[in-house]
């Protein structure tokens, strides 16, 4: 079997049209590239379009603010990447002379670019020969070859990406990757892959031994933490206390409302014991709405947040905690988690 030309018989046939794939501009394929992290291409394309018409080039990106760029992300999570890209941009000015590297070497360095974004990027833009091995590409291998080594193994990521190396088209590498990513995206599925009409069936050895569901083998390190907000609703006149996150947890850099954080749940009441809600609003606080617990998961924890309106702040704690009081029209300029998001469209009292 010829892996890599059957591939790419495959792809010209059945690839979809998406633009990053019309463009060698190595821009505006690390901007598809960032964004389709942990991203679904469906997810994706509205934000690749809204990025690259307000930040056609990377030298408009990089005078960007870090609220612009968080406010355009907004809804795709993790954000430490949109962080991130601003930091490659403004590096990319400052020490590439404003021209985006396209050379795997330089890529590599750039701030949020790893081994697979940065082999991306230099087959794609300049044809260079560097095998990419994302999820979808972990896939087709572990099941074409039969492999179960986990691929978040340091031993299984260093033979897969062997064999992804060996098996390259050196003559056409970018028409390679993408075939291959293309594959695993809309042929050989995580759930209920088409195998009836996959043209390496035959030479498939979890086809062949019926062990599609079983590969490939993930090792579970999956630590979830549970985490309880209850976050506080002060409104007047129209306008709303909104604070920035810090850039040490979750959310970085995001708007949320001013709250406390438990290890474990806590009544209402407790909360209302509590001396940092005391030292917030003292005893004249009045209580307004509260919402039931909405659980919000992400990927390493579960949010379990409840939404308490509630006036009477005391004097000087906006000041002290560096809380800002917002017009609630202008709530769309502060970019927010998807929890504060969602609340603020489907719940606010």
């Amino acid at each position: 079997m010829d892996f890599a030309r059957e591939l790419i018989i495959w792809y010209h046939s059945n690839k979809r049209e998406l633009p990053w794939r019309n463009t060698n501009n190595p821009y505006l394929i690390w901007l598809s590239e960032i964004i389709l992290q942990q991203t679904r291409v469906a997810q994706g394309m509205p934000y690749y379009q809204k990025f690259a018409e307000r930040f056609p080039d990377v030298n408009s990106f990089a005078n960007a603010s870090e609220d612009e760029v968080l406010n355009l992300w907004q809804g795709l999570g993790y954000y430490s990447r949109g962080r991130n890209m601003l930091k490659t941009a403004i590096a990319i000015m400052e020490n590439h002379n404003g021209i985006f590297p396209t050379a795997y070497a330089d890529l590599i360095n750039l701030t949020g670019v790893g081994q697979y974004t940065a082999s991306a990027i230099s087959s794609f833009a300049a044809n260079e020969v560097r095998a990419v091995v994302d999820g979808n590409v972990y896939r087709v291998l572990a099941r074409v070859f039969g492999i179960d080594t986990p691929i978040n193994s340091t031993i299984g990521k260093k033979e897969f990406q062997q064999l992804a190396d060996s098996l390259i088209d050196k003559q056409n590498p970018s028409q390679y990757n993408q075939a291959i990513m293309e594959f695993g995206a809309m042929l050989c599925k995580p759930k209920n892959p088409d195998c009836n009409i996959c043209p390496l069936r035959l030479n498939c050895t979890a086809y062949q031994h019926q062990r599609i569901n079983n590969l490939p083998v993930k090792l579970n390190k999956l630590k979830v933490r549970d985490r309880y907000f209850y976050f506080f609703v002060t409104r007047k006149a129209q306008k709303i206390i909104i604070k920035r996150r810090s850039n040490d947890d979750i959310w970085a850099g995001l708007h949320d409302f001013p709250s406390i954080e438990t290890s474990t749940s806590q009544t209402i009441g407790e909360i209302f014991d509590s001396v940092q809600f005391k030292l917030w609003f003292g005893e004249d606080a009045v209580i307004g709405n509260i919402t039931e617990p909405i659980k919000h998961i992400l990927t390493h924890q579960r949010i379990y947040a409840r939404f308490i309106e509630i006036s009477g702040l005391r004097c000087g704690v906006m000041e002290s905690n560096n809380w800002m009081s917002v017009s609630e029209n202008d709530l769309e300029q502060y970019a927010q988690p998807k929890l504060i998001f969602a609340f603020l469209k489907n719940y606010l009292f």
